[in-house]
Order: C-alpha cells, then sequence, then structure tokens
C-alpha cells in the first residue's frame, strides 16, 4: 500500500462532485475483507478518490467499519450526556416549561443540521477526519485549529467529569458506611479515589484500540441515566411541596448541605417561603438567572468530535445512516434531557438547585434511592471519560504524527500521559476547571457552529453550490450564530466572575 498523501493532493480545490452522494455507496461493491482488513496496521485504505490510471480510491484514516448500528448510537449517546442533565432543571426553573422546551429544541434540531454540515464535508472530500476536513480547508493552520479546538474541549471536560469523581465519591462512600467525615481514612480522599478510578476504570477502557469496543460500557452508561431518571420521576410523587428540610443532626451539617437557594431563607428545618414561591409551574419565566441557562442549553448536545470516529467505525458506512445514528442519539438524548428537567423541576420547582441531586439531600442525606442514584451518575460519568479521550488522542495523532501507521506503544502512551495530566489538574489544580470554562465557551462554540459551517462553504465547490445559494447562505448564517454563542458564553463567565458568583456559563 502506498504512504499517506496529503489531503490537498489527493483532491484538488473540491472538485469531485461526481463523488458528492453517498460515501459508503463504492465500499457496498467491495469484498468484505477488502472494506475491513487493514494488513498495514492502520494505513488508509484506497477505493474512493481517482488514481493514476483513473480508478476511484477511498482513503480513511483507520478505518475498520465492523462497529453496529445500536453500538454507534450508544456510542454517540454517551458522548452527548454528560454531567450537564443534573442542572437541567435548574435551567428549566430560570425560564419556564415553554420556554425551556423551545430553546431545548431549537438545540436539537441546529446540533443535528451542524452534524450534516460535517458529513456533507467528509462525504466530498473522503476524509473522516475533524483535523483533516480543516487541513483541506485552510491547510495547516485549519488542521491545527480543529485539533487545538477538540484537544482543549475534550481535556476540559474529562477534567470536569473526574472532578465530579474526586468531591462525590467520598460524600457517597462516607454516607453509606456512616463514617465520620473527620477521618483520614485513605478510601474518603478523593485524590486517591479519583487516581484508583482512573487507572482501574477509565485507563484499560481508553486502551482499547477501537471506539466500537466501548458500544457496551456505554449502554451500561446510559442504563445508570436511564435509572437516574427513572429516580427523579418516582420521587416527584413522593416529595411534598413546599418540602421540609432535613435538619437537627450534626452529620448533615458535616456532609456539607447547602441550606441556602435563591427565593427562600431557611432556619432550623423550616422553609419560610417568600412571596414569588409557590408550587406550581410557570410556563415562561424571566429573571437575573434566565440568560446564564442559554448557553448551559446551546451546549447540550456537544458529541461533533466523536461523530468522525465513529463514522470511520461504522459497519456499512454511508452519510444516511450515520446521520440516522446521530438523529436517533440525539433525539434520545433530547428526551431524556425534558423528562429530566420536567420532573426535576416538578418536584421543587423554584427552590431547585443548579445541581438536581443536591436538592434531594437537603430532604433527606440518607435516603438510599438517591444514594443508589448518586452511584449511578458517578459510574456513567466515569465511562463517558474513555469515549471523550478518543478524539483527543486522534487530534494529537493527527497533528504530531500524520503520516505513522498504528502503534500500540504511541496509542498506550498518548492516553497515560493524557490521564495523569487531568489527574494532576483535578488534584493539584481544581481552580483551573474555572479556566478550562473560558476554554470551552471558545472551542465548543467553534466545535459544534462555526467549524462545520466554514469547513462546507469552503469544501463543496462552487460550481455546485455558489455563495449565494440557500445551503451556503444558512451555513454562513449558522457561522454567525456561533460566534453570537461565543460572545455571550465569554460574556457570562467574565460577568460570574467579576460578581463572584458561582454560575456556569456552559459545559457539557
Amino acid at each position: 500500500m502506498e504512504p499517506i498523501q496529503s489531503e490537498m493532493n489527493i483532491l484538488s480545490n473540491g472538485k469531485s462532485h461526481e463523488l458528492e452522494g453517498d460515501l459508503g455507496m463504492p465500499m457496498k461493491t467491495l469484498p468484505e475483507e477488502d472494506q475491513f482488513d487493514d494488513i498495514d496496521g492502520g494505513l488508509e485504505n484506497e477505493e474512493f478518490l481517482p488514481s493514476a490510471d483513473g480508478e476511484k480510491q477511498i482513503r480513511f484514516k483507520d478505518f475498520e467499519g465492523k462497529m453496529s448500528f445500536g453500538m454507534s448510537v450508544f456510542n454517540l449517546g454517551n458522548a452527548i450526556m454528560g454531567s450537564g442533565i443534573l442542572g437541567l432543571a435548574y435551567a428549566m426553573a430560570n425560564t419556564g416549561i415553554l420556554l425551556f422546551l423551545f430553546l431545548l429544541t431549537a438545540v436539537a434540531a441546529l446540533s443535528c443540521y451542524s452534524i450534516h454540515l460535517l458529513l456533507k464535508s467528509s462525504g466530498i472530500v473522503g476524509i473522516r477526519a475533524y483535523e483533516e476536513l480543516g487541513y483541506r480547508s485552510f491547510g495547516t493552520p485549519g488542521k491545527m485549529a480543529a485539533g487545538i479546538a477538540i484537544t482543549l474541549q475534550n481535556i476540559g471536560a474529562m477534567s470536569s467529569y473526574l472532578y465530579i469523581v474526586k468531591s462525590e465519591l467520598p460524600l457517597v462512600i462516607q454516607t453509606f458506611l456512616k463514617a465520620d467525615p473527620n477521618s483520614d481514612l485513605w478510601y474518603l480522599n478523593g485524590n486517591y479515589l479519583v487516581i484508583m478510578v482512573s487507572a482501574s476504570i477509565i485507563l484499560p477502557l481508553a486502551l482499547m484500540k477501537q471506539l466500537g469496543y466501548l458500544g457496551y460500557t456505554s449502554g451500561f452508561s446510559l442504563s445508570c441515566m436511564v435509572f437516574f431518571l427513572s429516580a427523579v420521576i418516582y420521587k416527584k410523587f413522593q416529595i411534598p411541596c413546599p418540602f421540609e428540610e432535613f435538619s437537627a443532626n450534626t452529620t448533615a451539617a458535616h456532609l456539607g448541605l447547602n441550606v441556602s437557594s435563591h427565593g427562600h431563607e431557611y432556619d432550623n428545618g423550616l422553609v419560610h417561603e417568600d412571596d414569588d414561591f409557590h408550587c406550581s409551574p410557570r410556563m415562561i419565566t424571566m429573571n437575573s438567572q434566565t440568560a446564564y441557562t442559554i448557553p448551559i442549553l446551546a451546549f447540550a448536545f456537544v458529541c461533533h468530535p466523536e461523530v468522525l470516529p465513529i463514522y470511520t467505525e461504522l459497519r456499512n458506512p454511508t452519510q444516511k445512516r450515520m446521520q440516522k445514528v446521530s438523529n436517533i442519539s440525539i433525539l434520545v438524548m433530547y428526551t431524556m434531557y425534558f423528562l429530566a428537567a420536567l420532573f426535576g423541576y416538578l418536584t421543587f420547582y423554584g427552590n431547585v438547585e443548579p445541581e438536581l441531586l443536591h436538592t434531594y439531600s437537603r430532604i433527606d442525606p440518607y435516603d438510599t434511592l438517591i444514594l443508589c442514584v448518586r452511584v449511578a451518575v458517578l459510574t456513567a460519568v466515569t465511562l463517558t471519560v474513555p469515549i471523550v479521550l478518543f478524539p483527543v488522542r486522534r487530534a494529537i495523532q493527527h497533528m504530531a504524527f500524520p503520516t505513522k501507521s498504528f502503534n500500540w506503544l504511541r496509542h498506550i502512551a498518548i492516553a497515560v500521559v493524557l490521564l495523569t495530566i487531568i489527574n494532576m489538574l483535578v488534584i493539584f489544580a481544581p481552580n483551573i476547571l474555572g479556566i478550562f470554562g473560558i476554554i470551552g465557551a471558545t472551542s465548543a462554540p467553534c466545535l459544534i457552529f462555526i467549524f462545520p459551517a466554514v469547513f462546507y462553504i469552503r469544501i463543496v465547490p462552487k460550481e455546485d453550490e455558489p455563495m449565494n445559494s440557500v445551503p451556503k447562505i444558512l451555513a454562513a448564517c449558522f457561522a454567525a450564530l456561533g460566534v453570537i454563542f461565543m460572545v455571550m458564553s465569554l460574556s457570562f463567565i467574565i460577568i460570574d466572575w467579576t460578581s463572584g458568583g458561582g454560575h456556569a456559563a456552559g459545559g457539557h
């Protein structure tokens, strides 16, 4: 097999409109062994783009094509489903049910459109790597911009997930064992626990050669979140409104329960209702916190760095088939997001906290069901980390080793170094998460809105779609929308920092 060629040499100026159709159609004429066997250990297959003798060749990075449709949905759904679901009830409390539903629906539709742009661009140039779409569009600067954005975005996400493990797992163990919170027991030390979880669970999963192998753990992770959703729905019919604050227990105080919420004051376990509080839902709400919820919802379906790697490993890959995987994943997450937000809100109304599970703990910190839900959420968050790590390693390989074939030593070394750096950040510099908030507010709009639209405009030939055509005008508007979200997110973070608040301007 010939060495890998530069995409700029493979295809000149994107003028390959006859290849613009479904990406996988030529694949169906190939023998199965030609599709899946890679005798050079990770080099590209050659069946798609024009060669010197006029035959078509396909050249896809690390193409395997063995992941089933269901496993692809699990993996992409797991990539979408982050810890942000815990804050959606708070977002609904500050927008109202109808406004929240409108915003969530709009964001889901925009995410599907964004993935459509990525897949269309990928289909035209025969590339299934985000970084190489950047290279095809803008050369090395485009490739580096995409790679750096993916790396920073996903390192920030992994750091936030492991920070949740560090802070929440000791509390869960402490509550289950009813241990003294002031003891020096090693299993109540979050630093030790996060290292153990990283070494025993995350690292072995991150060493898998293919994303397809993580389909089972992704399915289990999503099952944990279904359990979380079921518990939220069940608790809606068990908790009265207004609820009584858990009190008169020094152990509860040691657990660090937050006994204050906007619009309320608590004293000795009694709920003091102000004039605005009521136990009936609001359809539309506008207050000082409403603006902060918009970026949270805007980034609720961040999965774009994982889309093309999953597309690469999808069995019988076509643009239509991968779009269906994306649509189903987003639809499932959309349903879970809305139900979790709705029943969480209908349980506590204006009394809900930014982290939903903390609100349940204020009622009874020893509630066995809620403790099990905490374990399920920690499990789901932990199993999401390997999925998020794959695109980072892929980006590093494309930026630093673009012409190298697969190598196990390099594959393992990158994973170990990444997890080591992330653990050091979480243990020694937890305040760095604030910096990652700014990075996320910058990189997320680029990966979701700006890059897919700009790549589409640059890659689709002008002969097929002039700049004044409807698709390219829509893509340009989509990129402009991403810039607006970026400015909004950064503004909210700066305002939040200067005011000393604790709101999140965005997140996974």
